[in-house]
């Protein structure tokens, strides 16, 4: 079998034999991949634990974008920003075969908004500097409708084009989860952390987890616990001391996404001022149209959050506003929400209201009087800086070896593939090296590479059974949401099409994973029940 490939079984195997670990991190989404990679390749015994899917959170429901954040060069947050597009640079690097330069266009409607945005874009541009995705340029209003056939033209100007990144976010989740196996990491999905463990002096000692899908508890000792959990930061944080005071506020970031009839150029356009002077994205991803994003102050953090009937009129408001196929919920494939973990002092909690897009995005550690770590914040661009920063406390505060953090030229795993063909198929690129294999798949049995979508639908070629197959036996996919939103992405592309090849899906995993009837009918009911918040009924 080859490194990098992820097997449950074998883990469990592994985790039964260690008496002590490294690193313990907690929260298998960008933050906590990010450090467990940084972990393991600095060659520290690494184990993570997530409740739930790699990725189920915040970090699976992204804008799809690898940006240095030109609202943030607005705010006048130069650090955040220079910091951002250095870790874009390394990731398209890294990651080749997931990371790909975008083109974006802002459209001008008054000169004088335009030259201000021209100036901000050339300090991104020079702020990016060995590390530049290309030149900013003006363009002519014939040239953005060229490009825009469908943009309103009244009172257009011309327009800016600038270059940015763009990705998938639980694909490169799942291709850091290989890097840190390739490593000598450890991780378990479906692995919930229940309590902390103590020894003398009150100091964290590790965890006691337990196997959902076993309900076997396990006892497991690390030198340091990193609590890496997002929007849930603060009941990892009350396991330590219950009096510990509340840091998070979740900001939910709504998207929807749409056919390509309705936005059919191949670059990326910038609404950069709407009502309530947020930027909202209209993005080309895989063949269809991302459009958002919303940012709107949540009470509470929850792990399926639902996309609001303010959020979705907003945002087709915003794009009627500004193109002329207007939009209506009937339109909408698939409308997705994340939650943002926003870090906010304990003076700024309690005081008057504040916005949340006024509140940082940078990263913040936090160290419990017990040695828990907890980092709140940041962003997918930044996650490599974020994870060695937490390294570099966890080597401090656990008394660890003193090892430099490599990942900055670290390749991810996928990233040695065929990508640079002239002739590039986003759909399997994804895969990086391992379209290899899923094709060898293919090969040894050709009813494998049947398509679970007819054939009208989408081409053949795209969503087979030997994808199923692989997800199952090696990117350790448990449930059909595992499959259908974070490996296959449909979920979010199309919720109809998903719910449709749902009991497909299921058929193939109950055999992969020898589970029973009851075990695919309540998988199919499940992801049916889940997939109906995505679905256009459900927000309208």
């Amino acid at each position: 079998m080859m490194k990098g490939f992820l097997n449950r079984d074998r883990f469990l195997d592994i985790l039964e034999n260690v008496n002590i670990w490294d690193v313990i991190i907690i929260g298998g989404g960008a933050t906590g991949l990010g450090i467990a990679l940084d972990s393991s390749s600095r060659g520290y015994k690494t184990l993570l634990l997530e409740q739930s899917d790699f990725s189920k959170g915040t970090s699976s429901r992204s804008t799809k974008l690898i940006h240095g954040g030109i609202r943030y060069l607005a705010q006048g947050n130069i650090k955040l920003v220079y910091e951002a597009l250095q870790e874009r640079g390394f990731l398209l690097k890294n990651a080749p075969h997931l990371v790909k330069k975008q083109k974006f266009i802002i459209p001008v409607f008054n000169w004088k908004t335009g030259i201000m945005y021209w100036a901000g874009l050339k300090l991104y541009e020079w702020l990016s500097g060995s590390l530049s995705f290309g030149k900013s340029r003006f363009l002519s209003q014939k040239e953005i409708i060229r490009d825009f056939p469908e943009i309103q033209s009244k009172k257009l100007k011309g327009g800016i084009l600038y270059y940015d990144g763009q990705f998938d976010d639980a694909r490169l989740a799942i291709n850091l989860a290989q890097t840190c196996v390739q490593k000598g990491g450890i991780l378990l999905n479906y692995f919930k952390v229940k309590s902390l463990l103590k020894k003398v002096g009150n100091k964290v000692s590790g965890v006691i987890a337990c196997d959902l899908e076993t309900k076997k508890k396990y006892s497991i000792y690390s030198k340091i616990v990193i609590n890496a959990t997002g929007v849930f930061s603060d009941s990892i944080s009350k396991m330590d001391e219950s009096s510990c005071p509340i840091f998070i506020k979740p900001s939910q970031g709504t998207h929807i996404v749409l056919d390509k009839y309705f936005f059919r150029s191949s670059n990326a356009i910038v609404i950069p001022k709407t009502t309530d002077g947020r930027v909202l994205f209209c993005v080309p991803w895989y063949n269809h149209v991302l459009v958002g994003t919303t940012d709107t102050f949540l009470e509470k953090s929850v792990l399926e959050p639902k996309p609001l009937e303010e959020e979705i009129d907003f945002i087709l408001q915003t794009f009627n506003k500004y193109f002329i196929l207007h939009i209506k919920k009937s339109d909408i494939l698939s409308a997705f929400s994340g939650l943002r973990p926003l870090f906010v002092s304990n003076n700024n909690y309690c005081s008057d209201p504040i916005q949340t897009k006024d509140i940082s995005r940078s990263h913040k550690l936090i160290i419990s009087s017990s040695g828990l770590i907890s980092i709140i914040g940041g962003k997918w661009t930044t996650y490599r800086k974020m994870a060695e920063d937490t390294v570099n406390k966890a080597i401090e505060i656990g008394n660890l070896h003193n090892v430099p953090s490599v990942t900055k030229n670290l390749k991810i795993y996928g990233s040695y593939s065929s990508y640079d063909k002239k002739s590039q198929n986003l759909y399997w690129n994804k895969y990086g090296e391992d379209e290899y294999h899923i094709k060898k798949l293919i090969e040894k049995n050709p009813l494998l590479g049947v398509s679970l979508i007819s054939k009208d639908a989408l081409n053949a070629s795209y969503y087979t059974e030997a994808e199923v197959i692989w997800m199952v036996r090696y990117e350790m996919a448990r449930t059909i949401e595992d499959v259908l939103a974070r490996r296959f992405r449909l979920l979010f592309l199309n919720a109809k099409k998903a719910i449709d090849i749902a009991p497909r899906v299921a058929a193939l995993m109950a055999k992969e994973l020898s589970r029973d009837d009851k075990w695919e009918k309540s998988q199919i009911d499940a992801f049916k029940k889940l997939a109906m918040q995505y679905y256009y009924p459900a927000v309208c």
